[in-house]
C-alpha cells in the first residue's frame, strides 16, 4: 500500500515538547516506518516542520504543503480543498487523519484516530465555545471514516454515544510512551534543590486547567496535612505546569491553603519533569476526563507510586497498579493520600505492580496493531 499520513502536528515549535496529539503522531509515525517495509509511506508536514531528516527512509516521502502559512485566511478552503488536492496528487491507497480529523474531499480510503472528546460532554471546561470544528468537521470525519482508532475503550464508548457510530468501525489501540530511564542521583538532587521540594513530596505535572481538577488536589492535601500535621509535617505538594485556561479556582485554593506546605513551581523542562517524577513519594493525577492519561504510565515506569481518578480511560490505564480515588470528593481524594503516604509497605507494592503494568504498553504495539487496521480496509 502507499499509505499517506498527516504529519502536521509534530515538530511544530508551536507545540513544544511534542506535546499532546503531536507526540502521538511522532512516536506512532516513527514506529511505523521502522517496522514496516513493505508499504511505502507518504508524509505530509507544513512549513512549521523545518527538519524531517529523522523520517527520511527508502520507503518514505516528505511532502510539505504549499501556503500553508496562510491558512488563517481561509481555513476551510485550505484545509479540505489545497491539502485534498495535494494527498490526492500523491494517488495514496490509504490516508491516515491522526488528529481528530480528515480532510473532506480526500478521494483515498481514511483511517482517523480520535484522542479526547471532552469538549462535547464539558465544554465549559475550554477557553471558548465549540467552534466549526467540533460542530462540522469532526463528525464528518467520524462518518466519512472507513475505519477509526479510538486511544481507550472509554474514547470508543464515546464516540458510539455521540456520532452513533457502529462499534465495528472503531479498534481501540493503546497509545505508547517513551521509557526513559532515571537519571544520575546528583541530577536529580539538583533539581529537587531548584525547586525546593525536599525528600517527601507528592507531585503533579500537567496543564492548569479546569478539568485536571487541581483545586480539590489542593483542597485534599491541605485537609490532610491539618487534620494529621505530625504525620505528614514534612512532606509537600509541588505543582508543575504551565497555565491553560480558567485557573482562578485552582489559585484561589492555594491561596486558601492553611497547611503552607503547597507550591505552584511552574512550566519545568523534561529532564526536570522526569527527575520530580522520579523522586516523588506519590504521583497523582486527579483529572476529570482523559481521553488517554500518558502522565500515569510515565510515573509507573520511574518506580513512583500513582494515584489517579476513577474515571474515563484512567482505570484502563493505571489498571491495578494505582490507588483510583472519586475525583469529585475531596474526601475520597483525602483518604487516598493517606492511604499510599501513609504505607512504605503499599507504596512498595504499587510500584512493582506500576513496573508491570506499565510493560503493557509501547509504541512497538501500538504501531503494529494500527498496521492490522490499515489491513482491513478494502482498497
Amino acid at each position: 500500500m502507499r499509505i499517506g499520513i498527516d504529519c502536521r502536528t509534530i515538530l511544530s515549535p508551536n507545540l513544544g515538547e511534542k506535546a499532546g496529539v503531536g507526540h502521538y503522531t511522532y512516536y506512532l509515525v516513527k514506529n511505523l516506518i521502522a517496522i514496516d517495509k513493505s508499504n511505502e509511506y507518504v508524509l505530509f508536514f507544513d512549513h512549521r516542520a523545518p527538519d524531517t531528516k529523522e523520517f527520511e527512509k527508502k520507503n518514505v516521502k516528505i511532502i510539505k504543503f504549499p501556503f500553508s502559512q496562510y491558512k488563517k485566511y481561509m481555513p476551510y478552503g485550505y484545509s479540505h480543498l489545497i491539502i485534498s488536492a495535494v494527498i490526492n496528487r500523491e494517488k495514496i491507497d490509504l490516508f491516515h487523519g491522526p488528529a481528530n480529523t480528515v480532510s473532506m474531499n480526500v478521494k483515498a480510503p481514511c483511517v482517523i484516530t480520535i484522542h479526547d472528546l471532552a469538549i462535547y460532554n464539558h465544554p465549559s471546561w475550554f477557553p471558548s465555545k465549540q467552534g466549526f470544528s467540533t460542530k462540522y468537521v469532526v463528525p464528518k470525519s467520524v462518518e466519512k471514516a472507513d475505519k477509526i482508532i479510538a486511544v481507550s475503550e472509554s474514547t470508543k464508548n464515546n464516540i458510539i454515544k455521540l456520532f452513533k457510530t457502529d462499534t465495528e468501525k472503531i479498534d481501540v489501540i493503546y497509545e505508547g510512551f517513551e521509557k526513559v530511564p532515571r537519571q544520575a542521583r546528583d541530577k536529580i538532587e539538583k533539581i529537587k534543590k531548584k525547586f525546593d521540594t525536599g525528600d517527601n513530596f507528592v507531585f503533579y505535572v500537567g496543564t492548569i486547567e479546569p478539568r485536571k481538577n487541581l483545586d480539590n488536589l489542593v483542597k485534599a492535601f491541605d485537609r490532610l496535612m491539618m487534620t494529621k500535621y505530625k504525620k505528614y509535617q514534612d512532606f509537600k505538594l509541588i505543582i508543575a505546569g504551565g497555565k491553560g485556561w480558567k485557573f482562578d479556582d485552582f489559585f484561589s485554593a492555594v491561596k486558601k491553603s492553611k497547611c503552607g506546605r503547597v507550591r505552584y513551581i511552574d512550566y519545568v523542562t523534561h529532564d526536570e519533569k522526569i527527575a520530580l517524577m522520579s523522586s516523588a513519594t506519590a504521583f497523582v493525577f486527579p483529572s476529570l476526563w482523559e481521553g488517554f492519561g500518558l502522565p500515569v504510565l510515565e510515573a509507573m515506569n520511574l518506580d513512583t507510586p500513582v494515584i489517579t481518578s476513577d474515571v474515563s480511560s484512567l482505570p484502563e490505564v493505571a489498571g491495578d497498579a494505582a490507588l483510583l480515588v472519586n475525583p469529585k470528593s475531596v474526601k475520597s481524594m483525602e483518604k487516598g493520600l493517606d492511604q499510599v503516604l501513609g504505607s512504605l509497605t503499599k507504596r512498595e507494592t504499587m510500584i512493582k505492580k506500576g513496573g508491570e503494568q506499565a510493560k503493557k504498553f509501547s509504541w512497538n504495539k501500538a504501531a503494529r496493531e494500527t498496521l492490522k487496521t490499515y489491513k482491513k480496509i478494502k482498497i
